[in-house]
């Protein structure tokens, strides 16, 4: 039976994604692993707000910009799918803990497809436990159909797994992170693909248990490297070190240091991202989860075509200067919810040849 997933990379040709919804988002639970990325104020002001429904006027931009996007892949020919809508602000837990649940705008978060099997991830976020039941009706699809569907082990999430002595570095000092390695926890978005080769940051989600755990489960056939973050607050590596090509990599220069990469991208072309365009929005720079180099939070539709941020003119002139074809689209209002193009989708299936073949 021929598997509906297969995606290798991050650039062979799309053919189908799964794009995420930002209807009946909650705002997060309080949780030292929600406030460890903020701003001291933002933490306040979240933990403010901990628990209820997001404001209608976030959610109203925010989906206009997202329904444009689902329509824009659409008319370049590829087939986009959508998680069921979730009541988030119900509350859940375990024997340990309780709290009400975030949204589904990121399913590159709780997921990660490597060729025909999809890995549902152990995520640290409380909020998060349950948010790919959202998808279950297209899992249970894709598994009816041939694809390998595998869940990490569910994770307890007690406070040993949060170093309660936490604090951001500061600047110049080594950078700590709050998971201990009390378990196995990661975020697929920790993880870029580059057929055989996978590329992951350890971040305040994604511990070394995690990692371990993950080439375990793929097994020698896989690579696995980890690129060194500068970040103080890693979280998630597609704003860090992000995959065009066959070896071409777009690169953050404030989060990199290029002469402590893995050796595997010594024949690399890195690709130096411009620095970001200001954010015009007031309430933006208020209420985004995100950091300013989310203009990197591209999506390639193939080796050439690649979908950017229509405010972040530097980047769309240096993709061009690069050879590649942007096709600018507006998706800045979906930061509050947690990313961009990169984040809001699932590649499900890319049409390209099968990384385990010959070396």
């Amino acid at each position: 039976m021929s598997s509906p997933v297969r995606s290798s990379t991050e650039w062979d040709p799309l053919e189908e994604v799964v794009v995420g919804r930002v209807d009946g988002a909650t705002i997060p639970s309080r949780h030292p692993a929600v406030r460890c990325t903020m701003p001291a104020w933002a933490a306040r002001l979240q933990g403010a707000a901990a628990g209820f429904r997001y404001p209608r006027v976030l959610v109203r931009k925010a989906e206009e910009e997202v329904e444009g996007f689902v329509a824009l892949l659409e008319s370049h020919g590829v087939t986009v799918r959508r998680p069921d809508p979730m009541p988030h602000r119900r509350r859940f837990g375990t024997p340990d803990w309780s709290s009400r649940g975030f949204c589904t705008a990121c399913p590159r978060d709780s997921m990660l497809v490597v060729g025909d099997e999809i890995i549902e991830t152990p995520m640290a976020w409380p909020c998060r436990y349950f948010e790919t039941h959202a998808y279950r009706t297209l899992l249970k699809d894709y598994f009816r159909r041939g694809a390998r569907w595998t869940a990490a082990p569910r994770p307890q999430l007690t406070d040993e797994l949060y170093d309660p002595s936490f604090r951001v570095s500061a600047p110049g000092r080594p950078v700590r992170r709050l998971v201990t390695e009390f378990e196995p926890v990661f975020d697929a978005a920790d993880f870029v693909r580059a057929g055989r080769d996978l590329f992951v940051t350890r971040s305040n989600v994604t511990n070394l248990m995690g990692i371990e755990w993950l080439r375990r489960h793929l097994g020698p056939e896989y690579r696995i490297h980890e690129i060194e973050s500068r970040c103080r607050t890693p979280m998630h590596i597609d704003t860090t070190f992000l995959p065009l090509g066959p070896r071409r990599a777009l690169v953050n220069p404030e989060y990199l240091d290029l002469d402590r990469l893995p050796p595997v991208l010594d024949d690399w072309e890195l690709l130096v991202a411009p620095e970001p365009d200001p954010l015009p929005d007031a309430l933006l720079k208020v209420t985004s989860m995100c950091g300013k180099w989310l203009s990197m939070n591209v999506l390639m539709l193939d080796e050439k075509r690649v979908v950017a941020e229509r405010h972040h003119t530097r980047t769309l002139r240096a993709l061009e200067r690069w050879g590649f074809e942007p096709i600018p689209c507006d998706l800045m209002h979906y930061a509050p919810f947690g990313g961009s193009f990169h984040c809001a989708t699932l590649d499900v299936r890319r049409k390209g040849p099968d990384p385990l073949g010959p070396a």
